[in-house]
């Protein structure tokens, strides 16, 4: 693992109210502990899961980073969303019972693995982890809803500016800097994300340091000036209805 890789511990990780839930008896904390007895390596550039696999488990990504992405019918990757430690991914197989993306490590990564059936088995049993399993669903459904209604009727700076801010907030909650970070994705995937070309994201990023509103280094960000990332993106007079 490269020492620069984002680890959480199980106390900053949005699953620990599965894995550790409170006022459980030892006795439910003995099954919680089978359940999250598995830990996964993926090399960067693996795949964690693909589009149409069968879904059998949520995971917690313990260190690392990855993209959730679909081929579209074109043949480009179109990217649907980026995981950091600390947050669940494979919620997207739920519906279907098989996962609807690919999962993409965009460095090497270990994740934790919560076999569906068995939450579900023993959520059944444990009414206290029932309520904490619907309450991380809604958690992450708000979440990507959150990123997704940034993006309706955002200008290039605003979208990027929303991304960057987004980004540092989630990192900040794992105990993170709240103005430095190193970009995991390249400037292709963030403008795959964000319904951008390539080069408007690096004009935008350049403007950006132009004005002073953040310092870029290759992957590496300082953001100098969050009032001012804050303001594009709050910004009324931007947006056109």
């Amino acid at each position: 693992m490269n020492p620069q890789a984002i680890k959480v511990a199980c106390s900053n990780c949005n699953l620990r109210e599965l894995c550790m839930p409170v006022g459980l008896s030892d006795q439910d904390l003995n099954r919680l502990d089978d359940l999250v007895a598995v830990r996964r390596k993926v090399k960067r550039g693996d795949t964690l899961f693909t589009n149409g696999e069968k879904f059998t488990s949520l995971y917690a990504i313990r260190t690392g980073f990855f993209k959730t992405c679909l081929a579209t019918e074109d043949g480009r990757d179109q990217v649907t969303g980026f995981q950091m430690a600390g947050e669940i991914i494979g919620l997207d197989g739920i519906v279907n019972d098989q996962h609807s993306c690919d999962a993409v490590a965009l460095e090497d990564a270990e994740v934790c693995v919560m076999p569906f059936d068995r939450i579900e088995e023993i959520s059944r049993e444990v009414m206290a982890l029932q309520h904490h399993v619907h309450k991380i669903m809604s958690r992450e459904i708000v979440r990507e809803h959150g990123v997704m209604l940034l993006l309706g009727s955002m200008r290039a700076e605003e979208r990027l500016a929303a991304f960057l801010l987004n980004l540092v907030q989630r990192l900040h909650a794992r105990g993170f800097s709240q103005s430095e970070l190193v970009l995991r994705m390249t400037r292709e995937e963030i403008g795959s994300y964000l319904g951008l070309k390539l080069e408007t994201v690096s004009r935008t990023f350049s403007k950006f340091a132009e004005e002073g509103i953040v310092e870029v280094k290759q992957r590496h960000v300082r953001i100098l000036d969050s009032e001012g990332l804050q303001r594009l993106v709050n910004n009324p007079n931007n947006h056109c209805h």
